[in-house]
């Protein structure tokens, strides 16, 4: 939107803060064989005795190639759950600001608001899982910093229509953060192409789901140079390790992503084809993540059930909307087809 500004959502103390400055910041050509005495490491190698690239820079190469975006675009953090909370702390001020969620949605921007004294202003999704965007519009005010939209969604596995989410980044001043965790799953493209049309666009990834790196606890922030100029201010200095850069490095250039994305999608068709069949199942949600969502006639029993047989899912009866709801991963060929014919046998 032209009138966005991101200096008139930063918190005033993190305008005027001067970050801090690791030894790794301060000297950055590793490309020489140098003896390195400044940052007070243990000089025995043993592959983890350094401290890693604070910046993440041969990652971020990798990633700004793969996503055609610039490096100067992109934050790396431990987890998404990090880069999550590095926007309330930048752009939230305490017991003051307020944020917009959607339930039913990812549950970390509830606590991440709460954790950082943000008020959580609530706006349910409508029977079918979009945005209401006119009950959205009308819990604005001036104190209304971010508004979260997980798509496609967490719970319920459908994406927002972009619609939507065009005319929440038309209307409001602050930032749409877009969590997009499970695109690589659906067939919508990702909001990152519109980043340069709107400047309080934000994105968020992560390699914790389509790219199978959930142990190494990466995720991705895509936004402006200036927003990530901000978030770097308050960025942890050695937030990724070694082994977790260059494990995520290694794998990325292996380019095994499609493949796995296509097993997965071909197991989920199969898997909601299955379900249909199971007289319990009352409805199948529409999904375009790697699980599924289904309304059965006693979420608890039905948990505790497969429980039993060795089988864990997740009750997501206890969210808004998702009352006797089971949310169910799509796992390998022999584990859906184990989960199959035990709920058959129900």
């Amino acid at each position: 939107m032209s009138n966005f500004n991101v200096q008139n959502i930063t918190r005033e103390n993190i305008k005027i803060m001067k970050s801090y400055s690791s030894a790794r910041d301060e000297y950055k050509d590793f490309t020489h064989n140098m003896i390195y005495l400044d940052a007070n490491e243990n000089p025995f190698s043993n592959g983890v005795n350094r401290y890693p690239d604070p910046q993440q820079k041969k990652l971020k190469d990798i990633l700004s190639k793969q996503k055609k975006i610039n490096e100067n675009q992109i934050l790396i953090g431990n987890g998404s759950d990090e880069v999550l909370d590095l926007l309330f702390r930048a752009f939230c001020e305490p017991n003051k600001d307020n944020v917009i969620t959607l339930p039913p949605t990812y549950g970390m921007y509830g606590v991440l608001a709460n954790i950082n004294a943000i008020e959580n202003k609530e706006v349910l999704l409508s029977i079918d899982f979009q945005p209401n965007v006119d009950e959205i519009i009308k819990k604005i005010d001036l104190f209304t910093k971010i508004i979260f939209l997980c798509s496609p969604n967490n719970p319920t596995g459908n994406s927002f229509d972009d619609e939507s989410v065009l005319k929440l980044l038309k209307s409001f001043n602050g930032l749409i953060v877009i969590d997009e965790a499970y695109i690589d799953f659906s067939k919508n493209k990702s909001w990152i192409d519109e980043m340069n049309n709107y400047p309080n666009l934000v994105i968020t990834q992560t390699l914790s789901k389509a790219y199978a790196m959930a142990g190494l606890r990466i995720g991705i922030l895509y936004a402006s140079a200036e927003i990530i100029s901000i978030l770097n201010k308050i960025k942890p200095p050695y937030n990724i390790n070694n082994l977790s850069q260059e494990t995520a490095e290694k794998k990325l250039e292996q380019n095994t992503l499609q493949f796995q994305i296509n097993k997965i999608v071909n197991e989920r068709q199969r898997l909601i084809k299955n379900l249909s069949t199971i007289s319990f199942v009352k409805k199948v949600y529409p999904t375009d993540a790697n699980f599924i969502l289904i309304k059965v006639d006693d979420a608890e029993k039905r948990y505790n059930q497969l429980l039993n047989k060795g089988i864990v899912i997740r009750n997501r009866s206890n969210q808004a909307l998702c009352e006797n709801c089971l949310r169910i991963t799509i796992g390998t060929k022999i584990e859906n087809e184990q989960l199959i014919n035990t709920l058959k046998l129900l």
